[in-house]
C-alpha cells in the first residue's frame, strides 16, 4: 500500500502552539490570523488559505509596536 493515500494536498496551518489572542489587533500572537480565520480554517478551501497565508507576513508588524515598558513608565524612549 502506498502512503501517498494518506498524504493530503491541503495547505498546512500556521499554527505555531503559541495560541493568545493580541487584546487590540484580535489577532492570534502565533499565527497572525484572527479568530474567524482559525475557526473556519478547517472549511476553507485551498485557495482561500493560500490568500489568507500570503497575507499574514503584512499583519506582523501591527503587533511588533510596543506600547509599555521601561520607556512607557520612565518617558525616557529609551
Amino acid at each position: 500500500m502506498s502512503d501517498e493515500v494518506w498524504k493530503r494536498q491541503e495547505v498546512d496551518s500556521p499554527c505555531i502552539k503559541i495560541c493568545t489572542i493580541h487584546p487590540a489587533e484580535r489577532l492570534c500572537v502565533g499565527c497572525l490570523r484572527s479568530i474567524d480565520e482559525i475557526a473556519g480554517w478547517g472549511r476553507m478551501s485551498p485557495e482561500e488559505r493560500r490568500a489568507i497565508m500570503a497575507d499574514l507576513p503584512a499583519r506582523a508588524p501591527r503587533l511588533r509596536q510596543r506600547r509599555g515598558g521601561r520607556a512607557a513608565r520612565t518617558g525616557s524612549g529609551a
